[in-house]
């Protein structure tokens, strides 16, 4: 993975942003992507610390889904909260990894978190449909750096 700076482009920021718009439209769940250059504690560690600083842990439902990329690491994860995490197959954090894993390898990392998305969204549209009343609780913007 490259660095920071160099990790996504402007554009690709900006689809990122609209994939995960797009995703909540039929879901009341909530995601979010936080990218940081490098982190000292294990992926799972971090991505969890990530999730309560942004306020993730708040949401009415439980229903928060953080993906987490150290780039330097060249490693990521899958976050979610206690709501979407009893609800799916115990395999669903895994496969999605795998699917955006695959991607990345081949450098298509805005592909990835995508696909990532588009993955998280399925199943929060099962379980967590989109209701007339739902708000957005939380920011569609991708988060940077290690200083939260």
């Amino acid at each position: 993975m490259a660095a920071l700076e160099n990790f996504l482009s402007t554009e690709e920021e900006n689809q990122i942003v609209e994939s995960i718009r797009q995703a909540e439209q039929n879901t009341s769940g909530e995601i979010r992507v936080h990218i940081e250059n490098s982190t000292s504690l294990s992926i799972e560690e971090r991505a969890k610390e990530v999730f309560h600083h942004l306020k993730m842990d708040r949401t009415k439902l439980q229903n928060g889904v953080l993906i987490y990329i150290a780039v330097a690491n060249h490693q990521f994860g899958i976050f979610g909260d206690k709501g979407i995490d009893t609800k799916v197959n115990s395999t669903f954090w895994d496969d999605t990894r795998d699917v955006m894993g695959n991607l990345f390898k081949d450098g298509q990392f805005k592909e990835g978190i995508v696909q990532g998305i588009q993955t998280a969204s399925k199943a929060l549209e099962v379980y967590f449909p989109w209701e007339s009343n739902d708000t957005n609780e939380l920011s569609d913007s991708i988060s940077k750096g290690s200083d939260l």
